[in-house]
């Protein structure tokens, strides 16, 4: 997919709206069931059994300062005594997991995320990659992804190298923006020195990548003013920059209510600030991998778009093979096999159930066959851009055309709009639907009621 994306701001002000954006399927919502801990254990133990590779995610909540913005499970403290406890609840949960994998799975993919992992110190640190390679198969010869977010605020030089020795070889700066005036209306000090820094630390360290994820939609923008920080984030030239909508929900996220919706850039303005961003990024040779990530032409993820070996996942796309994923710390959340669950997303409540102990899970779901086809379906869409059929067909015993006839009318007008094109054989997404490819997705969701315009996050 080395060709540019058109851009086409008519089409896309028509199918953009809030939908999911297909991290998972089913998604969390639909984990509404209490799973039994017989369903987990067999679902650990079988992964184990047949030695399928893991994704591992480790959640660590901790911020020192709340940014207005945050949708996060996160927990403002820099007390010890909280942190300590979490961890120790942390490494009950992996002795728990492991117990059932037996140490038979090899971890092809780790990321510690958060909250600001960073705000552990280099003994937490030690102590916590200590820890899972006890309890886990964690890769020694740097050919495996382990990547790690980054406060630029809240780390250096030196935790950088340590987390480097530690075996992490991805890093991801979270800067929502380089604009100050935009940061100190979400309570978020931070300047761009503090990022090229840790720039220049990642690539004298040796780091694989190093991604960069700014937000737009923030109180303040403007296409002008994201312009400029695009303009300096480029000049950085991390391996991979992310655009991720803010999407404003201050009755579900309390730290958004110190923010006036008065002050967020309407929607044709985050319509032009996207395009404009596009047709920036391009120019500065990044090729589009889809869903708002970008990367240079020589990153493992713009060699696997080519290669058709993409996989979008909970972290965005990632290359390489198909892993089960586990999730551990509070709201982690975890796909393996045919069995999806969440852990409780109260810090506390998830300490609480791991002192007992037992496994943290607060809801989740076993897949139905149906759960299992459309997910099929919705990863070739987002990450081959195109869908056979006949594949679909011979893999699960079906008639495509029959099984999904309730589609067909949907699929019949993005034809006509240009944002696919059918044929007998599938469904090509074209380039000017490389952009809203979750909305072509949509199309196959069976837990969107027709005509519904969910809140989820923002297609663009």
């Amino acid at each position: 997919m080395s060709d540019p994306v058109t851009w086409d701001a008519g089409l896309v002000s028509r199918y953009d709206h809030a939908g999911p954006l297909y991290r998972a399927y089913p998604g969390p919502a639909q984990y509404r069931d209490a799973i039994s801990p017989r369903d987990l254990g067999a679902a650990l133990e079988n992964c184990g059994r047949l030695e399928r590779p893991l994704s591992l995610y480790i959640h660590i909540p901790f911020c020192a300062s709340a940014c207005h913005h945050c949708s996060r499970t996160r927990l403002i403290t820099r007390d010890r005594s909280r942190v300590q406890s979490y961890l120790a609840a942390l490494y009950q949960e992996m002795e728990l997991v492991s117990s059932h994998l037996q140490g038979r799975s090899s971890v092809e993919r780790l990321h510690l995320g958060g909250g600001t992992p960073t705000l552990l110190d280099h003994g937490e640190l030690a102590e916590l990659m200590g820890r899972l390679r006890r309890h886990f198969r964690l890769r020694a010869d740097d050919n495996a992804v382990y990547s790690v977010s980054i406060d630029p605020r809240e780390a250096d030089w030196s935790t950088l190298g340590q987390l480097r020795e530690l075996g992490f070889n991805h890093l991801h700066l979270e800067v929502p923006d380089l604009d100050q005036r935009v940061l100190l209306a979400v309570n978020r000090r931070q300047n761009p020195d503090q990022t090229r820094t840790m720039m220049d630390a990642a690539r004298a360290l040796a780091y694989r990548s190093v991604s960069m994820d700014l937000l737009y939609g923030l109180p303040g923008q403007t296409s002008a003013s994201f312009a400029r920080t695009l303009d300096q984030a480029v000049a950085m030239k991390p391996d991979r920059l992310s655009l991720h909508r803010y999407l404003h929900r201050p009755e579900r996220h309390a730290p958004q209510r110190h923010i006036r919706a008065a002050e967020l850039p309407g929607r044709d303005e985050c319509l032009s600030i996207f395009g404009s961003a596009l047709h920036r990024l391009q120019q500065a040779d990044y090729r589009f991998i889809g869903m708002g990530q970008f990367a240079m032409p020589d990153d493992s993820l713009s060699l696997a778009r080519e290669a058709g070996m993409l996989i979008y996942g909970l972290q965005g796309y990632v290359a390489g093979v198909e892993c089960d994923l586990i999730g551990l710390g509070a709201s982690a959340i975890s796909r393996v096999g045919g069995v999806c669950w969440r852990n409780d997303r109260d810090v506390e409540r998830y300490r609480r159930k791991l002192s007992y102990p037992r496994l943290a899970a607060d809801q989740g779901r076993v897949l139905t066959t149906d759960d299992r086809l459309r997910r099929v379906v919705i990863q070739q869409l987002l990450c081959r851009l195109r869908l056979d059929y006949r594949d679909i067909e011979q893999r699960f015993g079906i008639d495509f055309q029959i099984y999904f006839a309730d589609c067909q009318a949907a699929l019949r007008q993005m034809d006509q709009d240009g944002l696919i094109r059918l044929a007998a054989q599938g469904i090509e997404v074209l380039p000017a639907g490389w952009p809203l490819v979750a909305r072509v997705c949509s199309v196959f969701d069976a837990y969107l009621p027709v005509g519904a315009q969910p809140v989820h996050a923002q297609i663009i």
